[in-house]
């Protein structure tokens, strides 16, 4: 019985496609279609619940384009499906991806229609790493847009990432952790995120380790002997006389009393919060902060926030983890040149414009008010928001973590208000067709008319 390695690593990414990426890839292979060709990455329409979308994942895709080969397991793994010739098979144990890159930074909000990024290079490469880029750019983008929703309806609270538990795999997991960053979120309660990414870890304690004992204040008081500045867990049983509870352990405990914080993890949390602060200022405790957690996400943060309720921090678990409102977006990936030439769709709703292309986006006193999609070399006014950041198959330089988030806060700052909120913006951000590249569609709109009739 043949052992099965379900782990995705960079051995094995190569077979991370579609079937019809590398049937195509034969097919491409002995046609000789080996010419020069630019595929496009972008949305075709905005989800009704989200008014812009913030670029994640690019990391993943260049690292992948770095590395992509068939090594011998691949080979024989693709020779025992008994599809492809072995000529085929020898010719694959060559490949590597020697195209060119162009994207957007992570961290930038985007809008229909316009490219995140852009592959130029030999049809048979751009055409088998759809797949992957896909998936990549997809799950995180839409991993940074809803924390960045959140990020926002928090009001300046801090937010925290406690979401890894039922997220939709590992590699998700990982992934969200590190795109939820990005958009802003403090720490994450991922360890492993932590340790690989450099983002800080947080988190408290669970309610099986007041359960485990017989008392609650028990518990608290043994936690807080091993881990002094913690943030307490006070909802097992009953929140408010878990308040009481921590503010009789700093009555006994005296100056050696650290604990940073209070948990609540249930019940009307506003309310909640509001009676927990009254009861730890009336103490003197006025330094304890008050955490919550629970089914939070961007939308019930308002009803939170509206209540003017005295919370310092929130946990943000499963609702952002998979995006629980928006768990798909309209990504393709179309190619919009082969061999010099233009190349479009012209099918009703899923038409597209040819050629590389570029994104301008205009601002007024600070503020971005709308997008121009042009074509690439055009001479437009505004901000360029695509560059080069991998030719000849290598990156050219490392990336940023932390300048990816912070080139996120401020590339949100720009944004309109009505934009940034949870409502359906009215009217929506405006990106406009370059006349240079809306002549070109319609040139290859002819030109296919006269080839179809």
């Amino acid at each position: 019985m043949k052992q099965i390695n379900s782990w995705v690593n960079d051995a094995n990414s190569s077979l991370l496609t579609d079937l019809y990426q590398l049937t195509m890839l034969q097919a491409y292979w002995e046609l000789g279609m080996e010419q020069e060709s630019v595929f496009s990455l972008f949305v075709r329409r905005l989800p009704e619940n989200r008014n812009y979308l913030v670029a994640a994942g690019l990391e993943d895709v260049l690292r992948y384009l770095e590395s992509i080969c068939f090594d011998q397991g691949a080979l024989e793994s693709l020779r025992a499906l008994q599809l492809f010739s072995d000529d085929f098979i020898s010719w694959l144990g060559a490949f590597r991806f020697t195209g060119a890159v162009y994207a957007m930074k992570e961290g930038t909000p985007f809008f229909e229609n316009e490219p995140v990024l852009e592959v130029v290079a030999p049809l048979p490469q751009a055409q088998l790493v759809e797949t992957f880029i896909m998936n990549q750019i997809h799950f995180q983008t839409l991993a940074a847009t809803k924390a960045a929703r959140v990020i926002n309806a928090a009001h300046g609270k801090t937010v925290l990432d406690f979401g890894l538990r039922r997220m939709h795999g590992t590699d998700a997991g990982m992934k969200a952790a590190r795109a939820f960053y990005i958009a802003g979120v403090g720490a994450t309660s991922n360890v492993l995120a932590g340790c690989e990414y450099g983002i800080p870890v947080a988190g408290t304690m669970a309610h099986s380790f007041v359960q485990a004992h017989d008392d609650e204040m028990e518990a608290l008081r043994n936690f807080t002997k091993v881990h002094p500045q913690t943030i307490l867990l006070v909802d097992t049983y009953h929140p408010l006389e878990g308040v009481k509870k921590v503010i009789a352990l700093a009555k006994e405990m005296g100056d050696e009393f650290q604990v940073r914080g209070i948990r609540l993890d249930s019940g009307d949390l506003a309310q909640l919060a509001v009676e927990s602060r009254k009861l730890l200022d009336e103490a003197g405790l006025e330094s304890i902060g008050i955490f919550v957690s629970g089914n939070l996400d961007e939308y019930s943060l308002e009803g939170i926030f509206r209540a003017d309720a005295p919370i310092d921090g929130l946990g943000v678990g499963t609702r952002m983890g998979v995006s629980m409102d928006c768990p798909t977006v309209d990504f393709v990936y179309k190619m919009a040149a082969y061999d010099d030439k233009g190349r479009i769709k012209t099918s009703p709703g899923k038409e597209t414009y040819p050629g590389q292309k570029q994104v301008f986006r205009q601002e007024e006193n600070g503020k971005a008010v709308f997008d121009i999609l042009g074509q690439w070399g055009e001479e437009i006014p505004g901000r360029p928001l695509l560059s080069l950041v991998m030719e000849k198959g290598r990156r050219l330089a490392p990336g940023d973590l932390e300048q990816s988030r912070a080139h996120c806060t401020d590339a949100l700052s720009r944004l309109p208000e009505q934009v940034l909120g949870n409502e359906p913006a009215k009217p929506g951000y405006e990106v406009r067709i370059s006349p240079r590249l809306e002549q070109a569609r319609r040139e290859c709109v002819r030109q296919y008319a006269g080839k179809l009739t």
